[in-house]
């Protein structure tokens, strides 16, 4: 989660108290007001515009402006909103924000309502009645069995929809997750209308690598974290000396993206970007994933949501699956990740050292279980955003 965000709701309960109020008051002056809906769309906790939310928001902007108003909701700590001009931005947590949500017809959120909407929901969530809450989700589900946290509880209950990628995750959200069927629609993700689907790249020049984050390092000391597996193993394969020259003599770069939350270990990190072996790290400030994604030939990670994205591609991918053991237990999977894995299963880093050799000799640039992806994806048309529209909104 933000801490940001999260201290916020919690260390200012008398300024939010004082804004909720006004604003549900001021909102009732606004019931017959006419003109288009009024639509709320985050992601990313806020943070960056990314993602299905992001994209879904373009789509509404650029198609149905006459119908729809759609606002941004952003992080009122950053400055890509304003960077970017992104049209309709508000600050979250700011007087405008509730009273756009007392308002809205329809929000539609890739994390969570009390962190990429209205900070603080929970608390006030019965006041409003009116909007059509959707959760577009962040990644194709699968990897990370879910987290319920006290605070989640009366905001699952309060989503209106669950959008779905595919019949494959419509039934993962209906029997594992027990949400009624009459909440779960199957629209697509709005992020792959981004791209043509099954672009395998014409060489492997361009690796990304990814790694995910696990809530258990969350509370970590420097020290700890520094001992850590995950630590370890990540610096362990930027740090083998078969990989770096496998690099070098084939002219390959590497591009790292650290997760957000590995913000204050990145020092630890940056030592061991190197241009003589083509390593490089994103800045998380200005890196755009979808970017990324586009330029990138293949994906080297764990078990990042991207990785969906590769798959839709036809990019290749290696799963370095250096902890599987104790993800399971702490975490769990609904995917087996010994059999359901769609790329290259490398446990250790030698075994992601003996895969890119294999790669880079047999020229591979394709995805072998690209075969698998309707498996967990039901539409390649890039129009996954109109579905989405017409189902929620009827435009």
């Amino acid at each position: 989660m933000s801490v940001t965000l999260k201290e916020k709701g919690r260390w200012d309960p008398l300024k939010v108290f004082l804004k909720v109020s006004a604003a549900y008051i001021l909102s009732r002056f606004y019931r017959n007001a006419k003109g288009p809906k009024i639509a709320l769309v985050g992601g990313n906790l806020g943070e960056k515009y990314e993602d299905n939310a992001s994209v879904f928001h373009k789509y509404l902007v650029n198609n149905h402006a006459e119908q729809v108003t759609a606002y941004w909701m952003y992080d009122p700590a950053t400055d890509y909103a304003k960077n970017g001009q992104i049209p309709n931005a508000v600050p979250l947590g700011s007087f405008r924000n509730y009273l756009l949500f007392f308002r809205a017809d329809y929000t539609f959120h890739g994390h969570s309502l009390l962190y990429d909407i209205v900070p603080s929901a929970d608390k006030f969530l019965n006041l409003n009645r009116r909007t059509v809450i959707t959760h577009v989700s962040h990644g194709i589900e699968g990897f990370k069995k879910i987290l319920i946290q006290k605070e989640d509880v009366p905001l699952l209950k309060r989503t209106d929809y669950f959008n779905c990628a595919s019949r494959y995750e419509y039934e993962l959200k209906r029997d594992k997750w027990k949400i009624p069927e009459e909440k779960l629609i199957i629209t697509g993700f709005p992020r792959f209308d981004r791209y043509l689907p099954n672009q395998p790249p014409k060489e492997m020049k361009r690796i990304l690598m990814m790694m995910t984050w696990r809530e258990w390092l969350f509370d970590l000391s420097r020290e700890e974290f520094l001992e850590s597996n995950y630590f370890r193993s990540t610096i362990g394969l930027l740090e083998h000396e078969g990989i770096r020259n496998l690099l070098k003599s084939n002219g390959i770069h590497l591009q790292i993206a650290l997760h957000p939350f590995m913000k204050r270990f990145e020092e630890h990190f940056f030592p061991l970007a190197d241009q003589d072996y083509g390593i490089e790290f994103l800045d998380f400030n200005h890196a755009s994933i979808e970017r990324s994604i586009e330029e990138n030939d293949m994906l080297l990670t764990d078990i990042t949501s991207v990785s969906w994205d590769f798959l839709y591609l036809n990019k290749p991918i290696i799963f370095f699956m250096f902890d599987q053991q104790e993800y399971t237990e702490k975490r769990g999977s609904y995917l087996d990740l010994d059999k359901d894995l769609y790329g290259y299963r490398s446990p250790t880093v030698e075994d992601v050292y003996n895969t890119l050799t294999y790669m880079v000799e047999n020229n591979i640039t394709h995805n072998e279980w690209y075969g698998k992806a309707d498996e967990y994806i039901d539409y390649f048309d890039q129009d996954n955003c109109k579905r989405l529209a017409q189902r929620v909104m009827n435009v």
